[in-house]
């Protein structure tokens, strides 16, 4: 095999007083070894070869031992890879994928490789890629390490840049009737006002149908794209009164729901720019349900219901801009002590 070749080869110039050189026979570039020793030059040359070589019959090695529990190991390459782990998503989980397997950054990476990959490459890519790049080249290589296609994490946990997304912030009340204002389309214009009241997602609220609406209990139930998460929203007086000049059934949205949620996004970012509303998009009118919920002191477990996440955590940092009003501590210690006179027996 050729790169089982020896990279350094001996060389002596008489004209340099029999001084003894290095070549490398990949560059071409020569280094004095600065003896005129014959033994002592092929020595050193002997040992720079040894050093190329041990990391190549290494990997021979390992790749050996390895072929003998999954034949793919020599020949799997991270297109193999990302192809394997797209086909286990569905539905906007698996666009979202198909997406990012576009990404230019990635190119240099899917022809290699997995297991001849070394981590400088993974750094590249990122370098040369966004925050998404970032964060779903992170979700292949652990999917690799998972399915054994690496036997140890090529970039060590800690050594992944950190990923910092750019600052969300919710939309505010006068915002979003300025924007109401200004549309004129009234689908879209629907649309708004239910992401306002619902805090849903603008892919799960534009598909919603008029089935969907239960009267009866004033509930709306519909599953989240994103994890399949079924969820049931109680709703108020504005949102039933929208429901009413929506279809009963079939999509309340036709046209909104046929086109691709970056249509949706680009349509609501043009207006916004007409306004000259600046730092929101669809997506604000999650930030603004939950920094709303959270200021009126709605339960948690509630919020994260309506806004389908898993982890508090999430929630929390959805409504981390909100602002809240804390009462003083004497005014619960006055409560307290009149709690506790109502409270005392009579005698």
């Amino acid at each position: 095999m050729n790169e089982m070749k020896t990279r350094y080869r001996l060389t002596c110039r008489g004209i340099r007083g029999g001084m003894f050189y290095c070549v490398d026979k990949t560059t071409g570039k020569r280094t004095s070894l600065q003896t005129t020793d014959a033994d002592e030059a092929r020595q050193i040359v002997e040992a720079k070869n040894q050093a190329e070589r041990q990391p190549v019959l290494n990997l021979q090695i390992a790749k050996a031992y390895l072929a003998g529990t999954d034949n793919g190991i020599a020949t799997r390459s991270w297109q193999n890879a990302l192809e394997s782990l797209i086909a286990t998503k569905e539905g906007a989980n698996q666009h979202r994928w198909q997406v990012a397997a576009r990404d230019k950054a990635f190119a240099p990476l899917l022809s290699r490789v997995i297991i001849e990959t070394p981590g400088e490459v993974l750094l590249k890519v990122m370098q040369a890629g966004t925050v998404s790049t970032n964060v779903f080249l992170r979700r292949l290589h652990n999917f690799c390490v998972d399915m054994n296609w690496l036997p140890w994490p090529v970039v060590p946990k800690r050594q992944w840049p950190a990923v910092r997304f750019k600052e969300k912030r919710a939309i505010t009340l006068a915002e979003h009737q300025r924007i109401l204002a200004a549309e004129v389309n009234p689908e879209r214009k629907a649309l708004y006002q239910l992401c306002w009241h619902l805090g849903g997602s603008q892919g799960d609220i534009a598909n919603l149908k008029g089935e969907d609406v239960d009267w009866k209990d004033s509930t709306v139930s519909f599953r989240r794209q994103k994890t399949g998460v079924p969820v049931v929203v109680h709703l108020g007086g504005e949102a039933l009164n929208l429901f009413k000049d929506l279809p009963g059934e079939g999509v309340l949205f036709p046209y909104l729901s046929s086109v691709r949620a970056n249509d949706r996004a680009t349509e609501f970012r043009s207006r916004c720019r007409q306004l000259g509303i600046q730092g929101v998009m669809l997506h604000s009118y999650r930030y603004a349900w939950a920094e709303r919920a959270k200021i009126v002191g709605y339960p948690e477990r509630f919020a994260q219901e309506a806004l389908g996440h898993n982890s508090k955590a999430v929630h929390r940092a959805y409504a981390k801009r909100a602002l809240m009003k804390i009462p003083s501590l004497q005014e619960y210690e006055e409560r307290a002590v009149a709690n506790s006179v109502e409270r005392a027996p009579t005698t």
